[in-house]
């Protein structure tokens, strides 16, 4: 993979690991501390809202130069890790398309009409789905790096 390739490959995975790093580890247990449940959803859907266009650009980030990579190399000629890498990375965006469109956009909804109950049931939801993701990520990341 030629160094903009890689750049703009890192660039993505930084992104979308490190944004779920922040909200798993820091964002969401703080929040679960100090704030009442109905203004900890508005936080939490706000951070969402701000989080999940980058996540978008992420993906076309990734797929975009992990496609050009594999291309260039040929499918039968890329390692083994670039394989599972592929496979991992296209799971990881298939959980977030469901997340987006799925729990995330029912959160939305109950928030308009404060249905703080549904909504905390849906951002659980979504918690539960970043977890995976982020232990994916992790995955993807140890087998590229550690399978030669």
């Amino acid at each position: 993979m030629n160094n903009l390739l890689l750049f703009i490959h890192l660039a993505g995975a930084i992104v979308w690991m490190g944004g779920m790093a922040l909200v798993l580890l820091a964002l969401r247990p703080a929040a679960m501390r100090v704030l009442q449940p109905p203004l900890r959803a508005q936080l939490l859907l706000q951070v969402l809202a701000g989080f999940f266009p980058l996540v978008w650009l992420s993906i076309a980030a990734l797929l975009g130069s992990g496609v050009w990579a594999l291309a260039r190399v040929g499918m039968a000629h890329a390692p083994p890790a670039w394989h599972a890498m592929l496979g991992i990375g296209l799971l990881m965006m298939a959980v977030f398309a469901h997340i987006f469109f799925a729990p995330y956009r029912r959160a939305r909804h109950a928030a308009q009409g404060a249905q703080w109950g549904v909504v905390a049931a849906q951002l659980q939801r979504i918690h539960r789905l970043v977890q995976l993701n982020f232990g994916l990520g992790w995955l993807a990341i140890a087998l590229v790096v550690l399978w030669r």
